[in-house]
């Protein structure tokens, strides 16, 4: 899932969008069947470069680089923890509850206070594909905007060549609003976008 824009407006730290209650500086921990979700730190550099560092992970995304070197996870995380705490997304590391291994990334960012919404962006590790992590992980971190953020709306893209994330989107409740036609260039090419999102009351009228 990608990135081939950028909201105009942040909020200014991590809020219920339209309350006055601020939500705890510390990053909160969020449990799956499967997986805890948890914030960055700079032990986790090397887990990075081990799974990110594979050029299908990029393929697919236009934040990921290749090569995927150290210093650019060490940067990375510390701009994760930096926009954390300003309020301009939700980066959580996606780790193997048992293992206690880190298999991949999952984040609201561009996080809008006035229009409440937020881009919903994840990937995971080649060799953990196929196995529902990403729909878990999406699942989660849906619920996390909604119910904690407050958001009314969660929007994703994702590449018209890559149905397999349009699949895990639209499970967990995207639905298609529209294709960017050759709305970014990856690898010299233009690529076409598809972009989807999901509203609060779409959600809610889900779980029920």
């Amino acid at each position: 899932m990608l990135n081939p824009n950028k909201s105009p407006k942040r909020c200014a730290n991590i809020s219920r969008i339209g309350k006055n209650k601020t939500m705890k500086p510390q990053q909160p921990l969020l449990q799956t069947q499967r997986l805890q979700m948890r914030a960055f730190t700079p032990s986790d550099a090397f887990a990075l470069v081990g799974i990110a560092n594979d050029r299908a992970i990029a393929d697919t995304t236009i934040s990921v680089p290749h090569p995927y070197t150290l210093d650019y996870a060490q940067t990375w995380i510390t701009q994760c923890n930096q926009e954390w705490e300003e309020g301009q997304s939700a980066p959580f590391a996606l780790e193997l509850k048992d293992e206690k291994k880190v298999i991949g990334m999952n984040a609201l960012r561009h996080i809008d206070r006035e229009h409440a919404q937020a881009e919903l962006a994840c990937w995971v590790s080649k060799n953990w594909w196929g196995q529902g992590f990403a729909t878990e992980a999406g699942e989660a971190m849906i619920r996390f905007g909604f119910e904690t953020l407050n958001l009314n709306r969660i929007y994703a893209f994702y590449m018209a060549r890559n149905p397999a994330s349009g699949k895990v989107l639209t499970r967990i409740g995207l639905k298609q609003e529209g294709i960017l036609r050759q709305r970014v260039r990856k690898w010299g090419i233009f690529e076409d976008v598809v972009a989807l999102a999901i509203l609060k009351e779409d959600w809610e009228n889900n779980s029920q």
